[in-house]
């Protein structure tokens, strides 16, 4: 995969899951083949949080990187907005 390749992806925080990790809920819309609606697809993904600032209910963006665990394949890029707790 080159360099510039890598996918970025944006979600809310649902979970803080050990050390430096955190469990980001990601949502995207996809049209149903069938009935032709917009239905909601949600996929968790664990972000690596290096500085522990992220909190649940946090909308942040994360950028993808090589494999820092066995399920744990993304760092933080940035904290777009600060959640309620």
């Amino acid at each position: 995969m080159a360099a510039d390749m890598k996918r970025v992806i944006q979600g809310l925080v649902v979970a803080k899951s050990g050390d430096k990790t955190a469990s980001v809920l990601v949502e995207r819309r996809v049209m149903h083949p069938r009935y032709h609606k917009f239905v909601k697809r949600f996929k968790k993904y664990l972000v690596h949080d290096e500085n522990n600032q992220l909190n649940i209910g946090d909308t942040v963006s994360a950028i993808e990187c090589r494999p820092l665990s066995k399920a744990k394949k993304f760092r933080l890029k940035a904290v777009l907005k600060t959640g309620v707790e």
